[in-house]
């Protein structure tokens, strides 16, 4: 069992703090980001690994800036033999990192050197990845450049999510890390340099990429839907009001071209339907891409709750008459 601090700031990283507690190792202390403002009213918020160590006694520190020379004096007092980092939301510097006798332990989810950086799990799913999984890695001061490890991979379901991969990825993030822990104390590990080949960077998430494009190949959007579940979302904009597009599904080829024959059939004009067009059948509701067609499943309104199509268009199917067109704006 070793003596280590943990360094980690939202549920993924508590996953990996919980496991490794459970298993018997010696957290002196746990660092996460400062509280943050949540909800309406600005309440400041403590990130789940506060809560969870201050559940289980564990001391924590929280510096704005991790090169803070506090910071650092107060970890060089511990005396940890290893510091583990999963999700803690900064570069750590090299004074930081020669402080432990096993150096620092970052728990990444992703198979580097592919999505290097902040949202590799989101990434992973937008890009149209068939599989995805964890690192460990010796940290340097490089973002996510460090030496291999240990690394495991899961295959992508067609259906998967942020939400769902992310669950997945913490999971197998937690058993990994007690693996590596156990590997670096016997001495067993051989880490591995990063081939350059392959490395793409996974940038911040923001709630302007869930902003649809309609100009997009239909599997495009529905990655993209499917990689901003549940944070941030994605959304398009319907007789000026905004729709928040929860669920969609692609169209096989074949039904797209009876559904546009719908639009033909009253008296629109299907071959001049331009990216955005909705087209409604019954309970179902469809619109076109740049190339292909998506089905809309779970739909949300402004002001409105989040609901499948079918209640959607019981309240809202004037507004899909009168509008018929979804718009980026």
């Amino acid at each position: 069992m070793m003596r280590l601090i943990f360094m980690g700031t939202p549920d993924f990283a508590q996953k990996a703090l919980q496991a490794i507690r459970e298993a018997g190792h010696e957290v002196l202390a746990a660092v996460c980001q400062p509280d943050k403002p949540k909800g309406r009213h600005g309440e400041l918020s403590a990130p789940p690994v506060k809560e969870y160590a201050l559940s289980q006694g564990i001391p924590v520190m929280q510096p704005e800036k991790a090169s803070d020379p506090d910071f650092i004096e107060a970890v060089r007092a511990l005396d940890p033999q290893v510091i583990v980092v999963a999700a803690y939301g900064k570069i750590l510097k090299k004074e930081l990192l020669e402080i432990p006798q096993y150096g620092c332990i970052n728990i990444h989810a992703s198979l580097l050197p592919r999505w290097r950086g902040a949202a590799p799990i989101q990434w992973a799913i937008i890009a149209g990845d068939e599989k995805a999984g964890v690192t460990t890695m010796q940290m340097d001061e490089g973002l996510d450049t460090g030496d291999m490890l240990l690394r495991r991979e899961i295959p992508i379901e067609p259906s998967e999510t942020g939400g769902s991969l992310f669950d997945k990825l913490s999971d197998l993030g937690s058993q990994l890390i007690l693996e590596t822990l156990k590997e670096v104390e016997a001495g067993s590990l051989t880490p591995k340099k990063q081939p350059e080949e392959g490395m793409t960077y996974a940038g911040m998430l923001t709630k302007e990429m869930g902003n649809i494009s309609w100009q997009e190949p239909a599997e495009a959007v529905e990655r993209l839907i499917r990689g901003l579940s549940p944070w941030p979302g994605t959304f398009s904009h319907l007789g000026g009001k905004l729709l928040k597009i929860h669920r969609a599904a692609l169209v096989p080829e074949a039904e797209q071209h009876r559904i546009e024959g719908l639009a033909a059939g009253e008296g629109g004009q299907a071959g001049g339907l331009l990216p955005g067009a909705l087209i409604r059948e019954g309970d179902r509701l469809y619109v076109l891409c740049g190339k292909g067609m998506l089905e809309l499943l779970e739909l949300q309104l402004e002001g409105k709750k989040r609901m499948e199509t079918a209640d959607f268009l019981r309240g809202s199917g004037a507004l899909i008459r009168e509008q018929g067109q979804l718009t980026a704006e």
